[in-house]
């Protein structure tokens, strides 16, 4: 006969050894395996809007630049909003706005960055009605500062010319612009 305390001893070690060997068949290796990461999808849309016109005024109640866009979508990973035909106007609190249109363009999430692509074109007609035209294929607008840039080929038509070169950095507040590599012009002679 064996003693009570050795039953009890015995009955727990078994009990115990079914308790690991289920714990031993539950745990496979593939749990300890990272779990495939969830694919975002970069383009999913979370909201959108047609026929869209935003407003911004500066400080003192002038208007700053009043966008339309034909459709802005909001891509919900980056947080970037993408316009189709945007029309730009950025008056500076002045009567005589610069004109930016484009084919399609995408704003960064704080809306302080326009990336205009396809037919970007950048007007303005003077207090003396003279006409400045600048076109390119891409070109970043940076609205609050009222300055544009590209690293593309640029034509500026315009002050009785017409000038080409590749990249571009343009200070529309002061009207002045700088062509960076391979310029050339052609103007008129008075």
């Amino acid at each position: 006969m064996l003693s009570k305390k050795f039953r009890n001893f015995l009955l727990f070690t078994v009990i115990a050894a079914i308790f690991a060997a289920v714990g031993y068949w539950n745990i496979s290796p593939e749990r300890f395996l990272d779990k495939p990461v969830v694919k975002v999808d970069e383009s999913a849309i979370d909201y959108y809007a047609t026929n869209a016109h935003s407003m911004q005024f500066l400080p003192d109640g002038g208007l700053q630049y009043d966008l339309t866009s034909d459709k802005v979508e909001h891509l919900k990973a980056s947080d970037v909003s993408l316009l189709t035909n945007p029309d730009l106007n950025m008056y500076r609190g002045s009567e005589y706005p610069w004109h930016v249109t484009s084919l399609r363009g995408e704003v960064n999430p704080d809306g302080t960055q326009v990336e205009l692509i396809d037919s970007v074109r950048i007007a303005r007609t003077d207090e003396k009605n003279r006409d400045t035209i600048i076109t390119s294929t891409r070109m970043t607008v940076f609205p609050q500062q009222q300055y544009a840039q590209t690293e593309q080929p640029v034509r500026i038509d315009g002050a009785g010319g017409v000038s080409f070169g590749t990249g571009m950095k343009a200070y529309l507040k002061e009207s002045r612009i700088h062509l960076l590599s391979n310029v050339r012009g052609q103007y008129e002679a008075r």
